[in-house]
């Protein structure tokens, strides 16, 4: 494969162009200068190998959180035509909708500061955390399907959710092409126990204060005040949406050895559009994004009588700003070359961020564009930012979807220390409620970029805009 160095075509805009078996295509790579020196080249080498996917179309994009991922890099974006194309479970990952949701509460720092540990204690009863950790609602099979078939639709139905939850959350927390039956018995014991469940690696539940507003008027219509409490939620599809990746990657390597062994990484394995394995693959991919919605909502329901038992709130006074999905392929609608196309965008640790009077977010934001919600790592700010113009003409209406890793779980492991960590924080009044050391040292803020800079580019380049700084104050571990 002809490669040709990066330019800046625009500020913080790299690009190259490689060569393909359907031609020249073009990558793209948002990225600062100052953030060059900690760019992998593995994960340059997988974006390239992204775009010698068939149907994809120029560019094949990374976000400036971008790391080595499976397949697609972390931070990758590609829209594929969904009538002649492909869709690739590494371009989706094994956790299908991990996502993160966002929820106001009626507290001032000062207010939650003097039992923010009992409220630690609360949720981590609440809020099963951990690996191989059990949700205390048992699903009968038939519940689980209809789980699978309607997402948060089936919470609200069953009481633990508002229609504003709803309302509030990317495709209203579900979508209609899932098929609990494409869904295999073994992914389904996997998630049937673990509905409300945090799980463990890089998810959390945090307790934030909003440190600055950058954007009065969007941070009104969020209900974002300076002083304020948030609670941002980080997780997925647990177990379920593992093996769902899991199945049809083996399934796809089976069924079609010759496109197996023509990949220039077969971790890139694809299913042609339009063929019975991209049916079923997207089918079930939609069921386990309906799981993580469902998911999320359930652990909202925990946040919410937590807050109650603690400080004798009201659970309808905690209300949630917006969810989103940074795993997941959607499918949508661009121009290229003067004619409207349906593509299938995989989103592999980016998010959705479309702009003022798009038709799919909610009313209340028609004005600002959706928000973004994007976690900085343990100790760190975390971001509200808005969709922008900018996003559907660059980044098919993407932006970052976190800090993105600069040290490997295995080397976290081995150069630090827990106790240490937990330490550091607690003199910066940060809490921690862990279910073991290990989570606390793979997700140290040591082992992430820099947040702030990561949005700085988002920023610049007009494919999200700034609305508030979260900082932390307690974090829910697995």
């Amino acid at each position: 494969m002809v490669q040709t160095e990066f330019k800046e075509v625009k500020p913080d805009i790299l690009e190259r162009e490689v060569e393909t078996s359907e031609g020249i295509k073009r990558v793209r790579i948002f990225l600062s200068k100052k953030m060059l020196k900690e760019l992998e080249s593995d994960a340059v080498k997988q974006l390239i190998n992204t775009a010698s996917l068939p149907g994809v179309y120029s560019p094949a994009c990374a976000m400036p959180d971008i790391h080595v991922g499976y397949g697609f890099p972390i931070g990758g974006v590609a829209a594929i035509d969904a009538e002649n194309g492909c869709i690739s479970p590494g371009g989706v990952g094994f956790d299908i909708n991990c996502g993160v949701r966002l929820l106001t509460v009626p507290l001032t720092k000062d207010e939650a500061a003097p039992k923010i540990k009992e409220l630690l204690d609360e949720l981590f009863k609440n809020v099963p955390c951990g690996v191989g950790s059990e949700s205390k609602c048992k699903l009968t099979r038939e519940e689980l399907d209809e789980v699978l078939t309607y997402g948060a639709e089936w919470c609200l139905k069953k009481g633990y959710a508002y229609h504003d939850d709803l309302d509030s959350t990317e495709s209203n927390g579900r979508l209609e092409d899932a098929d609990p039956l494409k869904v295999s018995q073994r992914a389904k014991k996997r998630g049937k126990s673990q509905l409300g469940t945090l799980g463990a690696g890089n998810h959390f539940l945090e307790i934030q204060i909003v440190d600055e507003i950058f954007d009065e008027t969007a941070a009104k219509t969020m209900g974002l005040k300076k002083g304020n409490i948030t609670v941002m939620i980080h997780c997925g599809s647990r177990g379920l949406g593992h093996q769902v990746c899991s199945d049809f990657i083996r399934r796809m390597e089976e069924e079609t050895p010759e496109i197996a062994n023509s990949l220039v990484d077969r971790n890139l394995i694809y299913a042609k559009t339009g063929s019975p394995i991209a049916k079923d693959y997207f089918k079930a991919m939609c069921a386990s994004a309906n799981f993580a919605w469902a998911n999320r909502q359930m652990i909202v329901n925990g946040v919410r009588k937590s807050f109650k038992r603690v400080y004798n709130l009201a659970e309808e006074d905690i209300k949630q700003v917006y969810d989103v999905a940074h795993n997941i392929a959607k499918l949508e609608e661009y121009e290229f070359d003067g004619e409207k196309r349906k593509v299938f965008v995989h989103r592999k640790g980016a998010t959705r961020a479309f702009p003022p009077k798009h038709p799919e977010i909610p009313q209340k934001y028609q004005k600002i564009g959706q928000p973004i919600l994007i976690p900085g790592s343990m100790g760190t700010s975390s971001w509200v930012m808005v969709g922008q113009e900018g996003s559907m003409k660059e980044s098919f209406g993407s932006t970052p979807h976190g800090a993105g890793r600069c040290m490997s779980r295995t080397a976290a492991k081995r150069e630090l220390n827990a106790d240490i960590i937990q330490k550091e924080l607690e003199n910066r009044n940060i809490y921690i409620k862990a279910a073991s050391k290990k989570g606390i040292v793979e997700e140290a803020p040591q082992a992430y970029k820099d947040v702030d800079q990561v949005i700085e580019v988002a920023h610049i380049v007009g494919i999200g805009k700034k609305v508030a700084r979260l900082i932390p104050m307690g974090v829910v571990k697995g």
